[in-house]
């Protein structure tokens, strides 16, 4: 049997209804102290190998299952069969190289590519310090503003998936609500008790001078590189935040004006809630940034209460534009770093990539796209912090897997795979394929080819999906609907005139 790696995906409906409790009472009823829910989270963010080893010395088969007893699901995991599934599996192959996740933001060193993002999951000195504890290499704290902020309550909202999680997720806070001295202290204290940790101090400014104060007064605290907020979408102020992030003028300006305050590597913080990022980034590089993140929350409205016919989230009858995050926003995060990336002007400036990072996957994902040091703030609000040990292991197994010793290895190999429409190749078809053995006959693949697709498949025997070569043009569209992976793809062919 060919062994489990992080390259092959796990069914992972198997574990998605798996609520990932604190303290978890599965692992508390097993009679081999193993650590159940830790499997199991590894399963449920993309993580196989890490989970077939932590099973190791582990032997299911004639247990009576006291985890599925203890699980707090009224129809539990079934966690018997995921655990028996894995034993099977062989063990992966692991210390064949030696891994080095460490990577760099404009020379300053990171144990590994993953930080928090500014928000709330870097606000205060406790919630870092669990953080830096847990294994995360950094944070950029909460910005560090000098006027007063008013939250809100309620302050979020969701899309959901199918499961026990979101897809999207929509917030209205705004700014640190300490005072700049308060955080100032924190980065001194952080700093003391977790030297190789990085801090990212992001700020945000009201005039110029004030941009080059707080710089200059965060570089004295400790911190190791300045983040330009010229992208938060909930300003009470219209000139602040975002406003700033969509005029190229106002970018290099209070950036010049950062940069006369510190000599630290000053990052400009982004809005996707632009056309074009790449203007913003090149009146940054003039403005002396040395790198880039992106990208901040989208401007959106998650929904509707249907019945007190509010959008959300309501506060007191009302709501407003928020920024959109999670794992939805993804795709237009990678497409404007891929924008960034490619362009020639910008090749000397990092990139610090966020928008939708949950599992390893995505982080590789960004990597592969150009970025250097990678930002998470709505997986960590949804699993907590306790996701960077799948994040970190999962990104090192993929890489002892593919025999790349080093993270700089991976950073920005697929972003020459994205061209211009004129650039792709339209003269040869890949034909979907079904297997017998796989397909159960469900025919959601024969719905969607009929109603959104060319009428390429039909039913034969009553019951089962075949191809119809001659209407077939290779969307792929049979292949993305099969809830079971039983169709796959032939090799290229030539277009028939």
């Amino acid at each position: 049997m060919a062994s489990m790696n992080n390259n092959t995906r796990f069914d992972s409906s198997m574990v998605n209804r798996c609520l990932l409790c604190f303290d978890a009472p599965c692992s508390k009823a097993c009679p081999s102290s193993v650590a159940v829910s830790d499997v199991l989270r590894s399963l449920y963010f993309d993580n196989p190998s890490s989970a077939v080893k932590k099973l190791e010395k582990a032997s299911c088969s004639d247990c009576n299952a006291p985890c599925e007893k203890a699980c707090l699901i009224k129809s539990p995991v079934k966690i018997k069969d995921i655990f028996i599934s894995l034993e099977k599996e062989d063990k992966p192959q692991s210390g064949k190289i030696d891994v080095d996740l460490s990577t760099e933001i404009c020379g300053v060193k990171l144990e590994n590519p993953f930080l928090l993002s500014s928000s709330v999951v870097a606000s205060t000195y406790e919630m870092c310090a669990r953080a830096f504890s847990s294994g995360w290499a950094g944070a950029s704290f909460k910005t560090i503003c000098s006027f007063d902020q008013h939250e809100t309550s309620p302050r979020f909202s969701a899309i959901w998936n199918h499961s026990n999680s979101f897809a999207g997720f929509k917030n209205i806070e705004q700014l640190s609500n300490h005072t700049i001295e308060e955080d100032l202290a924190i980065f001194r204290r952080l700093k003391a008790e977790f030297p190789t940790k990085v801090i990212i101090a992001s700020i945000m400014g009201k005039n110029e001078e004030e941009w080059t104060y707080i710089a200059s007064e965060c570089e004295k605290a400790g911190a190791d590189v300045i983040e330009c907020n010229f992208s938060c979408p909930n300003m009470e102020d219209s000139s602040l935040g975002s406003t700033i992030g969509q005029d190229a003028s106002q970018v290099e300006r209070f950036t010049r004006a950062v940069r006369k305050g510190t000599k630290l590597p000053i990052l400009a913080k982004l809005t996707p809630n632009v056309a074009d990022m790449v203007p913003m980034a090149l009146a940054a590089k003039r403005g002396g940034a040395d790198g880039i993140a992106a990208i901040n929350t989208i401007y959106s409205i998650t929904g509707v209460d249907i019945d007190d016919l509010v959008a959300e989230p309501a506060v007191r009858g009302r709501s407003i534009v928020g920024g959109y995050s999670g794992s939805a926003v993804k795709p237009i995060a990678l497409r404007f770093i891929s924008d960034l990336s490619n362009t020639k002007e910008l090749e000397d400036m990092h990139i610090s990539g966020m928008g939708g990072i949950e599992t390893w996957r995505d982080g590789l994902e960004f990597l592969l796209l150009g970025c250097g040091s990678l930002q998470v703030t709505t997986a960590v609000m949804q699993y907590g912090y306790r996701i960077i040990e799948d994040l970190v292991s999962g990104l090192r197994n993929y890489m002892e897997t593919k025999g790349i010793k080093r993270v700089s290895e991976l950073i920005g190999k697929a972003s020459s795979t994205v061209v211009e429409h004129t650039q792709i190749e339209r003269d040869t078809v890949v034909y979907p394929i079904i297997d017998r053995e796989k397909c159960n006959g469900c025919l959601r693949c024969y719905i969607s080819c009929q109603d959104g697709g060319h009428q390429a498949i039909i039913i034969q025997d009553g019951k089962l999906p075949k191809i119809d070569g001659k209407a077939c043009v290779g969307c792929h569209l049979c292949k993305l609907v099969c809830p079971l992976g039983a169709i796959e793809l032939s090799k290229k062919a030539v277009k028939k005139k």
